[in-house]
């Protein structure tokens, strides 16, 4: 069995969140990456068989945020990051974590099952993976839309709700591997 071990030095992985309410116009769709995650693929006879991921909830920053009236300072950005992890209760739960162990090849890579433990609570999940071969490296592209309220989180709001992060966070991962057939 061959191990493929992934994490920051690889690729990105990020989460993508909207805004919702009445002044949704008024707030920043953020792009928060965590800065400590790691991945491994595990191969049994030349094909991937399962796939673990785990972040770190305290190394989430704030990346960019689009929209708004105004640009995001460096000050909204900490704030927005004491929300985040506040919101995901990071002290209390630190990791995120994935595990597929139904790994099933399909047209433009694979499609991974199994499961996404996030605030305590632990959902199945199906989603895509491409996998395309570049100059002798692999490229790995994944992309799956998590609900909050799905895993009892309250999404953070203001204003008495007339601004809220929307529900939906978009999680996107790419990563290329090296040094392997």
């Amino acid at each position: 069995m061959e191990t493929w071990s992934l994490g920051p030095e690889d690729g990105t992985l990020t989460l993508r969140t909207g805004v919702a309410g009445r002044a949704a116009r008024m707030g920043h769709r953020l792009t928060l990456a965590p800065q400590s995650w790691s991945a491994t693929v595990d191969w049994v006879d030349d094909r991937p068989a399962a796939v673990r991921l785990t972040v770190d909830v305290d190394s989430l920053q704030v990346e960019s945020g689009e929209g708004g009236v105004t640009p995001l300072t460096g000050a909204e950005k900490a704030v927005a990051r004491g929300n985040a992890l506040k919101t995901l209760n990071g002290s209390t739960f630190p990791t995120v974590e994935f595990h597929a162990d139904s790994v099933t090849p399909d047209d433009d890579g694979y499609r991974l099952a199994g499961t996404v433990t996030i605030h305590g609570s632990t959902r199945p999940i199906e989603l895509a993976v491409t996998v395309t071969r570049i100059d002798g490296a692999w490229q790995i592209d994944g992309e799956a839309i998590i609900e909050q309220t799905a895993f009892g989180i309250k999404p953070f709001s203001m204003m008495m709700g007339a601004m809220k992060v929307a529900d939906a966070v978009t999680v996107t991962l790419s990563a290329t591997v090296t040094g392997t057939d």
